[in-house]
């Protein structure tokens, strides 16, 4: 994917240890670009389908293993493995190991990753009545309402295979990581199906009818 904020490079230079600083660092910028564009999407379009204001959540970023600490939600700390949206603070964050992961197959993941979980800081913001019971299938449908609504915007470009990435991503981890966990979020099958939906119908698919 690429998006007007976009400061991807390509850099010179050989050796495993360069591709891998080359990664994490492309991998940074597409994070950063995903979390202006999914927010100026929902800045732009909130009050198309929702009464009261936007306001933005917040963003921890990054924790991992060995490095930064996850951050609190309520009493206890975040868990590895995973990324997150704490509703007690209002705010984003993630296992910077789980990105890296998923971005090995494809920079679509991170901005998967970043929508998704932005989708359920809009579902905080709704009255109970515009919420289904399938919550996490919902942040799906709302993810690809957002990144499908920037590309109408013409702040997100999808690539050639992108959507194939997403698609990948989550067959390769549904095993592996907790954001992925068939009990919590539904089946790769089913998550897709839901992000189709919200690309192809926008927000108001995504909502009770």
């Amino acid at each position: 994917m690429l998006a007007v904020a976009s400061l991807i490079t390509v850099g010179a230079g050989g050796g495993a240890a360069s591709a891998s600083v080359r990664q994490r660092d492309d991998m940074d910028k597409d994070i950063s670009t995903a979390v202006y564009v999914v927010n100026r999407y929902w800045a732009t379009h909130w009050s198309q389908f929702f009464t009261g204001g936007y306001s933005r959540p917040g963003v921890f970023g990054g924790y991992r293993k060995g490095g930064r600490k996850p951050p609190f939600c309520g009493a206890k700390r975040l868990g590895y493995d995973n990324a997150w949206y704490c509703r007690d603070g209002d705010y984003l964050a993630w296992d910077i190991d789980l990105m890296e992961e998923g971005y090995s197959s494809g920079d679509a993941w991170v901005y998967l990753v970043i929508a998704h979980e932005w989708g359920h800081a809009v579902q905080r913001r709704l009255a109970g009545s515009l919420l289904l019971r399938t919550y996490e299938l919902q942040a799906d449908c709302l993810a690809g309402a957002a990144l499908y609504g920037a590309a109408a915007d013409g702040t997100l470009q999808f690539e050639r295979g992108d959507l194939e990435e997403i698609e990948e991503a989550h067959r390769r981890l549904g095993d592996e990581t907790s954001w992925t966990d068939v009990s919590d979020h539904g089946t790769a099958a089913q998550r897709i199906s839901a992000f189709k939906r919200g690309a192809r119908y926008g927000v108001s698919a995504c909502l009770p009818r």
